[in-house]
């Protein structure tokens, strides 16, 4: 008997904002596989989830579409659900932020953190738009760079030439929201004092397998630099919980929407405690949070690493000083790439959850993505000619072409019963223990692995079927036993691989319970094989991906996206902001350049000697490039957040080496490294050969 674990599960809140795309999916398809997985080996599984319905964005997204931001996050949320639903994610409860319960613990532990001296105030300056009568964030400003006066560029940092500021220092600054010229306006903020909590995060990050190992090396960056405490707070206008216990005689203050997110998880699973109150699939609460439980019960946050910092910094810290327990462990997963690129809206490679699943069956993509998924904290990419090619081969060509191959025989010839014993009990038992390794590879989120496994045993059942022929011993005298024996096995095996890839592929287990004639395909149930077993008339199972249907998807993509409203910009690093491209639409060129403009760009095959990060700046990475001159070139990069220095080290790349030397507080830019992305969601250094010549000029 297994020790059955009490587990509770939750993916990253989707923003209220917008549409569910194939990036978002990755996450919530990573989460219900494992899920899956684990319910499947015995264990309880409760799976929460939740739209984070708070924010300027939210308020503002309403008041462009004439709604009231309950409308607005209510109908957004039907969206959601109705999405996560086609591609087959399997949540207890999903529940928003916007509810008396996140309101009640959002206030406890706001309560309890001031209560022990965690929250302080102070006076804070900042531009606010005269014209909307609010504060604005960062994205909400645009102006002129200070550093290089490139304009049109936002208010946290410079898009041309890398440089970090704040948006005050910003030339000519604008709203975005109204176009007005901000004005600098102070206001009292909330703190949360991070810095206490250094030690205990040090400690946090570094215990029990909490993270994964290049998450706490990425996180020792932020305490070299010194943790800083945290704005908890926001001014009016504000769509969210108003911060309690303020003095009255001051403006009402509401919680950034980043406080009351995270207690969203500890919301939706308390809604589903009362819902299931009195039943027999009862929950406690307490027992799942309560820090005298944390050892008995485990806490697991699947999330995007670009949200790393909230879930693995601030959320254990705050949990820690309000004595609530800390997450077991907190799984980081890369962004998607479609053919190797960005998503992009013009080559209809940015798709909507919903534009999928009216061309093709969900459960393709959740294989596909289990092939490409891993522990680490790696990007995938859902090439669409590989992914179509490895559905075909993989799921029809491979899995369901063993029962194909053989339930005739058995319904035609014996009436669907299989033999009484197995004649080829070594390879089934080779494949039964497999089943361990698969269990294990599950568990430690080692998708890729366990497809694998998988694929491995489903070309052990091929090559028997092939080596045995049950087609030409069925032409022949006396072969009856044969067939049958030949056919049950490759049955059992079929039976093997339904338990195995039922976490992945739930409908097309369910249909292959219905023909295999039996009610479980639980881990324990494969050490059970079917003897004198009647099977039901084989029906097909899953047919191929055909070219033209994902031609359609693709091509529909285009117009979808290009009609879509564009949402608001979210406040800051939002769950919605992983995987997201502009806001702004692709659109066409329509200003051309001559040819002896482009011939004025001196372009450089340049050797990456040296590659560092930049103390004191977060998005910048300092290049030291050999471009065949007498003295190496120093050039800085705004991509440190999409590259460790050691994945630069020893390439070779291209350097624009006539560029007006830029001065930034760092030190001097000779030149600009060429990349390809934009700089909000995804920048990819563009690299050459080792057999390109250092200083040659591209033509």
């Amino acid at each position: 008997m297994i020790k059955v674990r009490e587990i509770l599960v939750t993916s990253a809140l989707p923003y209220a904002n917008g549409y569910i795309h194939l990036g978002h999916l990755v996450e919530y398809i990573q989460t219900d596989i494992w899920v899956r997985a684990m319910k499947a080996q015995g264990h309880q599984v409760t799976y929460v989830c939740a739209d984070d319905a708070h924010g300027t964005a939210i308020m503002l997204k309403a008041e462009a579409n004439g709604v009231t931001p309950e409308a607005q996050i209510a109908s957004v949320k039907a969206s959601h659900e109705a999405d996560f639903s086609k591609f087959l994610i399997n949540f207890d409860n999903y529940h928003t932020t916007h509810s008396e319960e996140n309101k009640q613990f959002s206030e406890m532990i706001y309560r309890r953190l001031n209560n022990a001296g965690h929250i302080s105030t102070k006076d804070v300056e900042q531009l606010f738009d005269p014209e909307k009568q609010l504060f604005l964030a960062d994205r909400f400003v645009k102006g002129t760079c200070p550093e290089c006066d490139s304009p049109d560029q936002y208010g946290d940092n410079c898009e041309v030439c890398g440089t970090t500021y704040d948006a005050t220092d910003l030339k000519d600054p604008h709203s975005t929201l109204s176009d007005a010229t901000p004005v600098l306006k102070t206001s009292k903020h909330y703190f949360f004092d991070l810095p206490e909590f250094e030690q205990f995060l040090k400690d946090w990050t570094r215990s029990d397998n909490r993270l994964q190992v290049s998450v706490a090396n990425k996180l020792q960056e932020w305490f070299d630099a010194g943790l800083a405490s945290w704005d908890i707070s926001r001014d009016a206008p504000y769509f969210g919980f108003q911060i309690p216990d303020t003095p009255s005689d001051e403006p009402d203050k509401y919680f950034y929407v980043w406080l009351d997110a995270p207690v969203g998880y500890m919301a939706s699973f308390k809604n589903l405690c009362d819902k299931r109150e009195g039943t027999e699939q009862a929950l406690d609460f307490d027992r799942y949070w309560m820090q005298e439980n944390e050892h008995k019960t485990e806490v697991y946050h699947f999330i995007g690493k670009d949200i790393v910092y909230f879930h693995a910094l601030f959320w254990p810290a705050m949990l820690a000083g309000s004595e609530f327990r800390t997450p077991t462990g907190v799984f980081a997963h890369g962004f998607l790439m479609v053919n190797g690129e960005k998503m992009s809206k013009s080559r209809g490679t940015f798709i909507k959850a919903e534009t999928y699943a009216e061309h093709l069956h969900p459960e393709y993509l959740r294989y596909y993505f289990a092939s490409k998924l891993s522990d680490k904290v790696e990007d995938i990419n859902l090439d669409l000619e590989d992914f179509m090619q490895k559905v075909n081969s993989d799921l029809v060509g491979k899995v369901v072409n063993i029962a194909s191959r053989s339930a005739g025989f058995l319904v035609k010839k014996y009436d669907g019963i299989l033999s009484d014993v197995c004649v080829e009990s070594e390879l089934l038992e080779d494949i039964t223990k497999t089943g361990d390794e698969i269990a294990a590879a599950y568990e430690n989120r080692e998708f890729s692995r366990a497809m694998r496994l998988i694929m491995q045993c489903a070309d052990k059942a091929n090559e028997y079927i092939d080596a045995k022929k049950p087609w030409s011993l069925a032409k022949q005298e006396g072969t009856e036993q044969e067939v049958q024996d030949v056919c049950s096995v490759a049955i059992n095996i079929f039976r093997q691989l339904m338990v195995y890839l039922a976490p992945v592929l739930p409908e097309l287990t369910a249909n292959a319970k219905a023909f295999l004639n039996i009610d479980d395909l639980s881990f324990a149930s494969r050490n059970e094989w079917l003897l004198g077993h009647k099977i039901n008339k084989f029906k097909p199972l899953m047919q191929r991906i055909e070219e033209k249907d994902v031609a359609a998807m693709v091509e529909d993509s285009k117009a979808s996206l290009t009609q879509t409203e564009t949402p608001v910009p979210s406040e800051g690093n939002k769950p919605d902001a992983k995987n997201q491209t502009s806001s702004t639409a692709d659109t066409e060129q329509t200003d051309y350049i001559g040819i002896e403009d482009f011939a004025k760009v001196e372009m450089k095959v340049a050797h990456v000697l040296a590659c560092n990060h930049v103390e004191g700046a977060d998005k910048l990475l300092q290049f030291t490039l050999d471009v065949g001159e007498d003295q190496p070139r120093n050039v800085f990069s705004g991509i440190r957040k999409f590259y460790e220095p050691e994945q630069l080290q020893g390439k070779k790349v291209i350097c624009i080496t006539n560029l007006a030397p830029r001065k930034m507080k760092f030190g001097v830019s000779e030149g600009m490294v060429l990349s390809t992305g934009e700089p909000k969601t995804g920048l990819t250094v563009v690299t050459l050969p080792d057999a390109c010549v250092v200083g040659d000029t591209l033509a």
